[in-house]
Formats: structure tokens, sequence, C-alpha cells
């Protein structure tokens, strides 16, 4: 057992030999049974020397496992005054008791406390965890402590794969981690058969033999009888004291190392292990906890995905409805006019305005009616003069055939355009283009026929229309050179409040009065915000309500999972873990569980969506609802993961332990 004699101190030789190491002054423990007082502990007054072997016997009820509670510093006294090498344990906040544990104490339990889900040489590796010993010395240090215990074989073993003799060894190694001044074995032998009780008290006398302070807790007198100092309890008291186990050389171990700076990101790593081996223990479980916040981010993805493409469609449709578009009709403002009843637009009005910066088209237009004739079928519609940059305002071409070009206008050519209402009556049988049609008796070559439009929002068939150049229109078909009104195209519709100031002043400018009515789509374009608004609030406030539940199946679960495993929150307290170190496992776990969510949920959310395109749904991905709702799944994990991490951080050590 030389091997178990670590690292000493270079000036040990210059220390006091035997100094007090533990002292309890009067020290008392009760505990409240409802109206009942219990008082396990009745002042005790004890004084532990380094390098010592004590046995502290006695029945059920005596006491003895609160004193070693408070002995471990996993419990306060109630009342008396507890020194552990000269520091008073009694002012110490929580965190500073797991400084005191970490470093001083080493802990073995009768029923080995070992976690069911690591092997035995990372169970070994947890106090060197909390102390922020880099991975490899303490992967290093476990393997050597196993293997001088006998279990170099069993490193990669878990709990389940050991016999009860191998996991109280596995137990030992773990206390003798961080190389502690002092062992507390807590009825080392009681769940062992007769031949590994004496290998473990062995290993204890050998520890003792290497200048370690063992203390043994034990209701055995036969276990007992192997530390030279026995110290028997009843009823709270302390009734004898007998012998002396003082050892040659006490072992005094160097300080260990707090993990400071560096060990913030040592801390998650571990952490983060933690979690995935916690997730893998139970993938039901994790199955289910990973549902609610998959099902939720999929939500999200795929309804934005869906209610994006939707919003870009009826925007596509609202915008060939006009919603860049400028109307300039002639008379006052605040006049109503009717037809033909006043000429104050021109041709050259249209021209002007095509100069204006945003102005992307600018349309003359006459309105009339008139009866047309073809293959003997007489038919009566709406005749519209125009220019060449007709289908660039009105977002509208010809669906066969040729507009007329601007040469037409020159030349005043006779061509016209039919809307399919009028091709269909007059040319029931098809083959219009390149016909000749009677408009007011003047013929008129078919060039082109014009997209289908169907009816307007009002009811209107636009498709009844015939167009012609405006120029032969005025000489053939109106009679006079006025204009209907003015269509102006915007090529930003951000900016056609500016747009639409501008025309005033230029047409105020060429007029000398304002003899005109400019009408926007103003009240259009407030509808298409406030219908983008709508999707908006009513996507957020779904794929809220989603990620809520998923969250709250988040905090179900996690507190499960608290519950389910409180002994091995025990376990991680006694073996000095802080409470910041219980907070971060566990909001680590409920992170990692909103990340992996998050990451399940948007690539099920695409391929939901993916597969309603197939089946003819519009849509529109985009990365920004996918990290959006990635973030938010991350955010849910740590929010409703909160309150589950407290509560474990705040649990009592002693209590963590006893529960079953």
């Amino acid at each position: 057992m030389s091997n178990l004699q670590d690292r000493r101190s270079d000036d040990r030789s210059n220390a006091p030999e035997n100094a007090a190491l533990l002292v309890l002054e009067d020290v008392s423990r009760t505990y409240r049974s409802g109206p009942a007082e219990v008082r396990a502990l009745d002042c005790v007054s004890l004084t532990i020397r380094e390098g010592e072997f004590v046995s502290i016997m006695g029945q059920s009820g005596s006491g003895k496992s609160t004193l070693m509670n408070v002995l471990g510093c996993l419990d306060r006294p109630t009342a008396g005054r507890y020194r552990v090498a000269g520091r008073d344990a009694g002012g110490l906040e929580a965190d500073e008791l797991a400084a005191l544990r970490r470093e001083t104490f080493g802990f073995v339990f009768q029923r080995y406390n070992l976690l069911s889900n690591v092997s035995a040489a990372e169970n070994v590796e947890v106090p060197a965890i909390y102390a922020g010993t880099p991975p490899p010395a303490r992967r290093s240090r476990a393997n050597t402590l196993l293997a001088t215990l006998g279990l170099g074989d069993r490193t990669h073993h878990r709990p389940n794969e050991l016999s009860g003799g191998q996991q109280q060894r596995v137990s030992i190694a773990r206390a003798l981690m961080n190389d502690p001044a002092v062992v507390l074995a807590d009825e080392p032998t009681g769940a062992l058969d007769s031949r590994s009780s004496e290998e473990v008290m062995a290993l204890l006398k050998e520890l003792h033999a290497a200048g370690r302070t063992v203390i043994v807790i034990t209701h055995d007198p036969e276990v007992a009888a192997f530390a030279p100092r026995r110290i028997a309890l009843r009823d709270g008291r302390v009734i004898s004291d007998e012998g002396s186990g003082i050892a040659v050389r006490p072992h005094r171990p160097d300080a260990a190392e707090d993990g400071g700076t560096v060990g913030v990101a040592q801390r998650l790593s571990e952490a983060v292990k933690t979690a995935l081996r916690s997730l893998r223990a139970n993938v039901f479980r994790t199955a289910l906890t990973l549902l609610g916040v998959v099902i939720g981010v999929a939500a999200v993805v795929t309804m934005l995905a869906i209610g994006e493409g939707s919003q870009r469609d009826v925007l596509s449709r609202i915008e060939e409805m006009g919603s860049d578009l400028l109307f300039v009709r002639p008379g006052a403002p605040g006049t109503r006019t009717r037809g033909d009843a006043v000429a104050t637009l021109t041709v050259g009005d249209a021209e002007a305005l095509a100069g204006l910066d945003n102005v992307l088209a600018s349309v003359p237009e006459r309105e009339g009616r008139a009866t047309l004739r073809a293959n003997g079928t007489d038919y009566a519609t709406s005749i519209t003069g125009t220019n060449a940059d007709y289908p660039t305002a009105r977002s509208r071409d010809v669906s066969e055939g040729t507009f007329f070009q601007a040469s037409d206008l020159a030349s005043y050519s006779t061509v016209a355009v039919l809307g399919r209402t009028v091709a269909d009556n007059l040319f029931p049988n098809g083959g219009a283009i390149g016909n000749y049609v009677l408009i007011s008796g003047v013929p008129f070559t078919i060039i082109g026929l014009l997209e289908e439009r169907g009816a307007s929002s009002f009811g209107q068939d636009q498709d009844d229309v015939v167009l012609v150049p405006i120029t032969t229109g005025f000489v053939r078909l109106f009679g006079r050179s006025y204009l209907s009104s003015l269509t102006v195209r915007v090529a930003d519709t951000a900016t056609i409040a500016q747009t639409e100031s501008e025309i005033v002043s230029s047409l105020i400018a060429r007029h000398g009065t304002e003899d005109f009515q400019v009408r926007n789509t103003a009240s259009l374009l407030e509808t298409v915000q406030g219908t983008q608004r709508t999707f908006t609030i009513l996507l957020g406030s779904v794929a809220a309500v989603s990620l809520i539940v998923g969250g709250i199946g988040v905090m179900n679960i996690m507190l499960v999972s608290v519950s389910e495993r409180t002994r091995e929150i025990g376990v991680r307290m006694a073996t000095g873990a802080r409470r910041s170190d219980i907070m971060l496992q566990f909001s680590t776990e409920a992170l990692v569980v909103g990340c992996l969510g998050g990451v399940i949920g948007v690539l099920a959310g695409v391929g939901t969506a993916l597969g309603a395109a197939r089946l003819g749904t519009t849509i529109a991905l985009t990365p920004e609802p996918a990290i959006l709702a990635f973030c938010c799944a991350v955010v849910t994990g740590l929010v409703f993961g909160y309150l589950p991490a407290r509560q474990a951080a705040r649990m009592d050590p002693v209590r963590a332990l006893a529960t079953e």
C-alpha cells in the first residue's frame, strides 16, 4: 500500500505532529418532528487528532450517523462549536462547506453510492472534477488508484458489472481521489460478506498506516475493534472513549486546487458530458422531453414558411391590383367629373411625368365605348387608347401576338389588342390575330390578345376591353385630344408619397393651376401592411404557445429527473460539488434538451414545409425563422430548466444521501 502514501508537503517535517484536526465542543443536533423535538446529539465534546484511526460505534438511533454528518460537514450542529483544522465550520456558507469537504474529507458509504451510468474510473474521478483537476491528470490518478486497489482490469466496468467488494473498493478509490486528510467510512462493511469485509478493513488500516486520519462509523463491535481508538455513543452522548490510534507520521496532503478561471470552461464541459450521459440513460424519457420542443420549433418553422409564402402570394396579387400606382384624374380637387366633361390632361403631361425620378412608366389613357363588328357579329365594349408602356404600367402583357409599339403611335396605325372576352365573342373558333375588326366603322388589324385577368374586386370584367394606340384613337375614334386619366407606376413604393408630391408640382407648373386630382393606393398599402402585422402577430402567438407547451414539458421531465437522481445529487455534494456546480449541471441538461430539440425541430419543420410545397402549398423558406425558432428553443430550455436546477442546487446533502 505504499502507493497510497500520496504527495506530501515539502515542509511536513517542520509541521507539528498529531495536531488537533477535528474538534467538537458541546455540539448538539436537534430535529423537529411535529411538536416533538428529537435530540440526535447531546452536548458532544470530542477531539480527533491528525493520523488517528477512530471507530465510532453505537446501535441504531444512538446518533452515530448524525455525528458522521457533522464531522464530514454534511450537516451543521444546532448548538456548540465544530472546528476543522482550526477553522470554525459553523459560520461557513454552503459553497465554503463544499470546498472543505472537497479538500479535507473522503467519504466511503455503506451502500457505495456509485453513479450507475458511468464507469468505475469515471466514478473515481468525480471529486477531482469539482477540484478543477485537468482531465488527463484525474484520469491517470483514477486508474492508478484502481490498480493499487486491485481493480486495474475493471476501470471501464459500470457498477452493475462489479461485485459488492469491488464496488466498495471503487468507493474507497473515490474517497482518496483528492488526497484527503480524513477518510470517513460509514458502515463500510455493512453490505459485504465476511471476506470482503476483512479486505475493506485491511485497506482502511493501510490507509491509517500511510498517515491518514480514518474514522469508521459502525454498529458492529468486531469492525470497531480494528481501530486503536474506539468511541461509543448512546442516546446522542459519548459513553466511552478508549485507546489511542495515532499514526507515526500523519498525512498532510497538498491543498486541493480550485478550478478558478480556467475551471469555468472545464466545469461547463463536464456538465455537458454529464447531461448527455443522463439523457442516454433514459432514452424514452429523453424522447418525450424532446418531443414537446421539437413540435414547437417545427410548428414555428413550418407555419412561418407557409405564412411567408402565402403572404408573398397575397402581396403579389395586391400589387397586381395596383399598390404601386398613382392615378391622375382631370378636374380640380374636391370636384366630381364624369366622362369627358373636363379636358385638362394631355399626352404631353404623361411624357413630362415619365421623366420624374422613381417613375417606372407614365401611361395616358382615353376611354370610350364603341360597337365592334367581325364575322357578321356585333359586340359593344370598352375602348381604351393608350401608349406602348401600358403593359409595364399595368403589369399586363399579351398572351398571344404583340403589343403596339412607339412606331405605331407615331404612324397612327390602326392596330388593336383585344381582351379575351371580346375575342371569344367575335371569334368563337379562335384565329383572331391577323384578322380585321370594325371599330365604329373603322377597320383595325388585331395584333395581340391580352392576358386574362377575370373579374376585378368590383365585379368588372377586366377582359372586356380593346386597346388601341392613343394617337389613332384621337383621330379615328374619340375626336378630341384630351385624356380620361394618367396612370403612373412607381419603382419604389417606400417613396410613393414623395413621387406624388413631385407629380403635383410638375403638373401645376405646366398648367398654371391645380386642375387635376392625384389619387394613390395608400389605403391598399395600409391594408397590405396591416395584413403583414396580423400574420406576424398570429404566427408569433401560435409559436409562443407551442414553445411554452414544450417548455412546460421540459420543466416537468427535469423535475422528475431531479427527484429520481436525489441520491446522485447528495453524492456529488458530499464529494465537493458547489451549489453552482449542481445548478450548472441541471441547467446544462435543460440547455442540451433545448439545443437538440431546436436542431431536430428545425429539420422537421423544413421537411414538413417542403412536403407541403409538394402538395401545392406556397412556401417561402428563409434562414431567419429557423434561427429564431432555434434560439427560442434554447431560451425555453434555460428558462424552464431553471426551477428544477435551482431545486437540485438547494438540496440538503444529508437528506439527499438518505433518499431511497
